[in-house]
């Protein structure tokens, strides 16, 4: 860890916990808009670690899971430094949206241009102010609206240091996903930071278990970088990593009617789903390719041919995988105990 931190022209000590704003280009109205940061700095010398959230503007399960983190006691004792920003695309929250107001995906156009688009000038801000000074990163997602994401964490494939913090976050699954170019993670990758990615939930919604999971697994990733003390007994799943995955696609056109759950093991030919036309009884049955658990749902039945319904993760060992699952939600359904805040 650096002596020296400045963000937004704020110079930072050791032993400090500092709430700053960063500028951002105003409304339209000309009245002033900003990123907030909070800076957590301990003062044993460790790493330096970003929890970002709300890249997309309807995404807030991130937004409570940064609130939630800050109120822990523990963090007053930390070594090295929490950079948390609950909300990154302030434009997109303020509107309920998933982009910004120019039509973007901020997770596309990272690592953004001084010169470019709001969107781009808005990754930039990000990736210069917050990103440069770290050295791992956790980003807080959930799925694109109307639909549900099982609580997973996303690594870049072959980074093992990245295997090593997601098993030690404890979400049921663990996806080796390829890194899309523009993400957020592809630019971290680039400047050989190390992030998560956690996804969990919907967008516009808060779930409960997801949102404990989500401060707990960062916890313990901060834990398992020796910034905070490890819990002796077990808090978390031990995670299954997917060894592929796929969407099972509408073939036809009508009204989804769903007959498996988030998190439930399936069978290779299970009907997933029927496709109902709303003025006859003829249906189109969606059946599982192969034996899986269903990772993502489709929360909106209206559809079109070819749109996503179920997205499937494939393991090694299905049966303990799905245990797992269990053993997640059942885990963070109750509230964490008043000590432990």
């Amino acid at each position: 860890m650096t002596t020296d931190l400045t963000i937004a022209g704020v110079s930072i000590k050791p032993g400090s916990r500092v709430r700053l704003n960063l500028p951002l280009p105003p409304l339209y109205t000309k009245d002033d808009l900003h990123m907030a940061v909070t800076v957590i700095r301990g003062r044993k010398p460790g790493p330096t670690v970003f929890v970002s959230s709300a890249i997309h503007g309807d995404e807030i399960n991130g937004i409570e899971i940064v609130r939630q983190l800050l109120l822990r006691k523990n963090l007053n004792r930390m070594a090295g430094t929490l950079i948390a920003v609950p909300v990154v695309n302030t434009y997109g929250l303020f509107h309920r949206e998933r982009y910004l107001p120019d039509g973007r995906d901020l997770n596309r156009v990272f690592p953004g241009s001084a010169n470019g688009s709001l969107a781009s000038r808005l990754a930039k801000t990000f990736m210069d102010e917050i990103v440069r000074h770290c050295d791992y990163g956790i980003d807080l997602h959930t799925a694109t609206r109307h639909r549900t994401n099982l609580p997973q964490v996303r690594i870049n494939r072959g980074n093992e240091d990245a295997e090593r913090l997601a098993r030690a976050f404890g979400a049921p699954v663990i996806m080796r996903s390829e890194i899309r170019e523009g993400s957020l993670r592809s630019a971290c990758a680039d400047l050989g930071i190390t992030t998560l990615v956690y996804e969990a939930g919907e967008a516009l919604r808060h779930d409960r278990p997801s949102i404990r999971g989500g401060v707990a697994g960062i916890l313990n990733v901060l834990a398992a970088l020796q910034m905070l003390p490890k819990k002796e007994k077990k808090t978390a799943a031990s995670p299954f990593i997917a060894q592929s995955s796929m969407w099972v696609r509408a073939t036809a056109s009508g009204i989804l009617v769903p007959k498996v759950r988030l998190g439930e093991r399936v069978a290779k030919g299970q009907v997933l789903g029927e496709l109902v036309e709303p003025t006859d009884v003829g249906s189109e049955k969606l059946l599982a390719p192969r034996a899986g658990i269903v990772i993502s749902t489709c929360e909106l039945p209206l559809m079109y041919e070819g749109e996503a319904a179920f997205h499937l993760a494939f393991f090694d060992d299905l049966g303990d995988a799905v245990a797992e699952v269990e053993s997640f939600v059942e885990l963070h359904e109750q509230p964490m105990p008043a000590a432990e805040i």
